[in-house]
């Protein structure tokens, strides 16, 4: 699967949309990190109001292989949640561009990202 051009990568494999009017950008994990975590069983996200900061650990993803932090790949604060991954935390597996989105955020500043292009390198090692 390519990753989407119309959005932003980070390092640890998060994307961004790019804002919308009211300044809210979605996020969610890639496709290269769903596959690489296997199967996930549990997703923890932070919560509505909470601040986070570009860079710094949000939450958890807990697969059956492994437990790995969830980095903001923006500063800013957080508007909503996808409580749908939280119920089920298999749809990150199965549609991590899609409805797995995890959480959205008022964007105050983001941290360096990569665009679809340079993730794809990043990934493959080209």
């Amino acid at each position: 699967m390519s990753n989407p051009t119309h959005l932003q990568y980070t390092k640890e494999h998060e994307w961004l949309t790019a804002a919308d009017a009211d300044g809210v950008s979605t996020v969610g994990i890639t496709k290269h990190a769903a596959d690489a975590l296997g199967d996930i069983v549990y997703v923890q996200l932070p919560e509505v109001g909470e601040s986070v900061t570009a860079g710094e650990t949000c939450g958890e993803l807990e697969s059956t292989k492994s437990v790995s932090d969830l980095y903001s790949p923006a500063t800013g604060e957080i508007v909503e949640i996808n409580q749908a991954v939280i119920d089920d935390p298999a749809l990150v597996n199965g549609e991590p561009f899609e409805g797995a989105w995890l959480f959205k955020l008022k964007v105050e500043a983001t941290d360096e990202l990569l665009d679809a292009e340079a993730y794809t390198a990043f990934t493959t090692g080209g």
